[in-house]
């Protein structure tokens, strides 16, 4: 298993993908913050955060995690090497596990040097210091496992085509239905309770809830289930070839 979850991570980088999703990812996420005027801007904000990082790296990870994600099985099923992939003495779940790891571990690697924001606003802050550090970190943790759950997506949907462009339309639209979508049908005037229930069927219910530096276990066992799920489908429709 780790045998291929670091052949995985080679073919990331000597390709331009990883560096591409890296790069990207900390280039959109400089211009906003740092740069370009508007709400997102830390420096016109008036006071120490790094909200709109939170708000912004969501969407970013949107686009950019199903395009990590849409070659992990796509680019072995076009290839012809996905029969290979099955003789390795590796059970289907250790595969998916192996690839998703990998991916992961690509999208990690975005993250982290986004820290450098915490600590230039940290000694920026009047006094120094001034920053709610708990819910940096609550919105950090919280991003990681929303980063973890659109992984899981965008490999199932790996899984049920050859064809990496339809794998990344589909990661795309499911990963953003899950973030925002029963936020919206949560809106349709539908009763307290049951608006409440719906709502918490999405990312952003417990993505918010993490940012307010609360670790809920509810928040985590949510996301682990998500995750569970979109394992548990691509273990399915791999399964698939031998019906």
């Amino acid at each position: 298993m780790f045998t291929l979850f670091r052949r995985e991570i080679s073919s990331f980088f000597s390709s331009l993908t990883g560096y591409v999703v890296i790069i990207v990812f900390l280039i959109m996420n400089g211009l906003f913050l740092w740069v370009f005027p508007g709400e997102f801007n830390v420096l016109n904000a008036g006071y120490a955060s790094l909200d709109s990082m939170f708000i912004l790296a969501p969407w970013l990870f949107l686009f950019l995690v199903p395009a990590v994600t849409m070659r992990l099985f796509s680019d072995e099923k076009r290839q012809g090497t996905i029969e290979l992939l099955f003789v390795r003495p590796l059970s289907d779940l250790q595969i998916i596990l192996a690839k998703f790891f990998a991916g992961l571990t690509v999208v990690i690697l975005s993250l982290l040097p986004t820290l450098i924001y915490y600590f230039s606003v940290y000694l920026m802050g009047n006094p120094v210091g001034n920053i709610d550090s708990g819910g940096f970190w609550g919105s950090f943790i919280g991003l990681f496992f929303l980063a973890s759950v659109y992984v899981s997506i965008g490999l199932f949907t790996s899984t049920i085509s050859d064809n990496q462009i339809v794998s990344f339309i589909l990661g795309v639209l499911i990963c953003f239905i899950i973030f925002v979508g029963f936020d919206y049908i949560g809106g349709l005037g539908l009763s307290g309770g049951f608006q409440n229930f719906i709502e918490s069927l999405g990312i952003s219910h417990h993505y918010n809830s993490m940012a307010r530096g609360v670790l809920d276990t509810r928040d985590v066992i949510y996301f682990l289930s998500v995750i569970s799920i979109f394992t548990l489908f691509s273990k399915i429709v791999l399964e698939s070839r031998k019906w």
